[in-house]
């Protein structure tokens, strides 16, 4: 309430000043007006003058030094329905004055404002003009001074009555933090350290702080004698709980009237519920599933002989797969059930991972496998023949072996990427001659796709320290998508030199795109876009995961920029190592 006044009040001589400076402004106006009132018709007189003796060029300059004088906005002189002077040279469009002229017709040309004066003048035998005054009063530097001294007097007495407000407050934070405290108290909050508030907040504070450590005292000493009869009245199940609550898996047990009993903390997490709140609830209300609500119906009426087991899959884009275990528990002649609750979602993921690569796999390999048995068949049958065929023929059959072999050499890596055994044995490499092993193995693709393939190589690469195996085949990989996602007539360009210290290898192409969303999820291991054009192309999902593993055992990285439909454009680095 206190600081409330004191903005009333600080508001209120704001806008006293408010009002002053606008009388200022005012004043300054008005004295504008005066000095342009008494300096019109000495200038409309000199200007007359000029005109008659035809000086045009001493009128343009009276206006230019007159305008400069009195500091105002502008000045014009009019003839006719023309400018014939003005002190903003590019309105002036009469450069000859006429023997006989028409009276002026006085136009607005200051975006809507009229003129502050006007002084006509006429040239015997000749026509009347008119002399128009625009100003732009500005403002005295008294009125900013008064303007300023206003606000920073605001300002230091908003600050002064913060500061005092802050003072005057100082002797109730104790009463408030305590209040908070008690707050607390009142929802259900008992541990003292909670409660406790600071003692530099003086006597209250230091005696609140001692009352929460005498309560807590007295609760622990009442909780340490009722001990003893709460451990032989539950027969020491407090350790039962315990090691119930360490199981990765959600336990649940339901009596013969279908009521939860107990639930570990492992099923409230999968089941985003509140554990006392589960506990005394209807099993049958713990999922929305009919086949859950059978197998715990079939509890009740002793029909559940066997563990019946149901897979839900939790709702959204991220929901996992759990597995809920309904197993029938039987106490003499009364029948219960025990409830496990198990995440499958790992194991549903990499089935389908591993699915999908087999599918994958099968697809790649069998396109090579099959070119190859077709080749060979043909250069035996018309090889003799034809030498031509036959040339051709191995040449087919030595590039689906060298792809055969990448794609081993891919599955291979990706197995010793697995078991943490990938090493680089680093040797002398010319990357421009890698550079040359590309274009002569994916030429022939891309003039078969009618794909423009371009290689632009810095001339001075340095020597490099790496593995050039495993270089060629993250590189490889980069080269081989670009090619495989860019339709016919596109354009795929390899860019390789040294930034910053760094081997730069830019694959830039026009091809579908990858949408944002998946920019970081294409680097996982089996993972392919889902975008609907990908389907009908094969791949392993594996080739960006190994090219990016290859560089940044290098010391480097690869990342991406992509727009859907307009193409990619990956980006490999390493640092450059000189050979000695």
């Amino acid at each position: 309430m206190g600081l409330g006044m004191a903005v009333i009040l600080v508001t209120c001589f704001a806008a006293s000043a408010w009002m002053n400076d606008q009388e200022a402004r005012v004043a300054a106006v008005n004295a504008e007006a005066s000095k342009l009132a008494a300096a019109g018709p000495l200038l409309a007189e000199n200007v007359k003058r000029a005109v008659a003796e035809n000086d045009l060029a001493g009128v343009r300059r009276l206006v230019a030094d007159t305008a400069a004088g009195l500091k105002t906005g502008r000045l014009s002189v009019r003839i006719g329905g023309g400018i014939l002077a003005d002190s903003i040279p590019s309105r002036v469009n009469i450069t000859k004055l006429p023997e006989h002229w028409s009276a002026p017709t006085a136009a607005d040309d200051q975006g809507g404002a009229a003129p502050q004066a006007q002084f006509t003048f006429a040239v015997p035998n000749r026509g009347a003009g008119l002399v128009e005054l625009f100003s732009q009063p500005p403002l005295a530097r008294s009125v900013y001074s008064r303007s300023g001294a206003s606000a920073l007097i605001c300002a230091v007495g908003l600050c002064l009555l913060v500061l005092v407000y802050r003072r005057s407050r100082s002797g109730l934070a104790a009463m408030e933090t305590v209040a908070s405290a008690l707050d607390s108290m009142a929802r259900g909050e008992t541990s003292a350290a909670a409660l406790e508030v600071d003692q530099r907040l003086g006597a209250i504070a230091i005696a609140w702080n001692k009352l929460m450590t005498e309560i807590e005292d007295l609760r622990r000493r009442c909780k340490a004698a009722a001990a003893p009869a709460s451990g032989n009245r539950r027969g020491g199940s407090g350790g039962l709980e315990a090691a119930c609550d360490a199981m990765s898996q959600g336990l649940i047990l339901v009596d013969d009237k279908l009521t939860v009993r107990f639930c570990n903390g492992a099923a409230s997490t999968f089941l985003k519920r509140d554990r006392a709140a589960i506990a005394g609830s209807p099993a049958a209300d713990l999922v929305e599933d009919p086949k859950f609500k059978d197998a715990i119906a079939a509890t009740a009426d002793g029909k559940l002989r066997r563990p019946v087991t149901v897979e839900l899959e939790e709702p959204g884009d991220s929901g996992g797969v759990l597995r809920f275990c309904v197993r029938p528990v039987r106490r003499g002649d009364v029948d219960s059930a025990m409830i496990l609750i198990e995440d499958i979602t790992q194991q549903r993921t990499a089935e389908k991972a591993r699915n999908q690569f087999i599918n994958q796999v099968t697809h790649e390999l069998r396109t090579p496998l099959t070119n190859i048995r077709l080749y060979t068949e043909t250069a035996i049958e018309d090889g003799d023949s034809d030498p031509g065929i036959r040339a051709n023929c191995l040449n087919v059959i030595n590039g689906e072996s060298r792809r055969l072999e990448r794609i081993v050499s891919e599955m291979l890596s990706v197995a010793e990427i697995e078991a943490g055994a990938t090493t680089v044995k680093r040797d002398d490499v010319y990357f421009d001659q890698l550079v040359k092993e590309l274009e002569n193995d994916y030429r022939a693709q891309a003039d078969e796709k009618k794909i423009s393939l371009q290689f632009n190589v810095s001339p001075k690469l340095p020597k490099l320290q790496a593995d050039k195996d495993k270089l060629a085949i993250a590189v490889h990989n980069l080269l081989g998508n670009a090619l495989k996602y860019t339709p016919e007539g596109g354009k795929v360009t390899v860019t390789v030199d040294v930034r910053d210290g760094q081997l730069a290898i830019d694959v830039a192409d026009t091809g579908i795109g990858i949408d944002k969303k998946e920019t970081d999820k294409i680097f996982d291991r089996f993972y392919r876009s889902q975008d609907p054009r990908i389907g009908k192309i094969v791949g392993t999902g594996l080739g960006l995961t190994l090219a990016r593993e290859v560089m940044r055992l290098h010391g480097g990285d690869i990342t991406v920029e992509s727009v859907i439909n307009r193409g990619s454009t990956f980006t490999a680095t390493m640092p450059v190592n000189l050979a000695a």
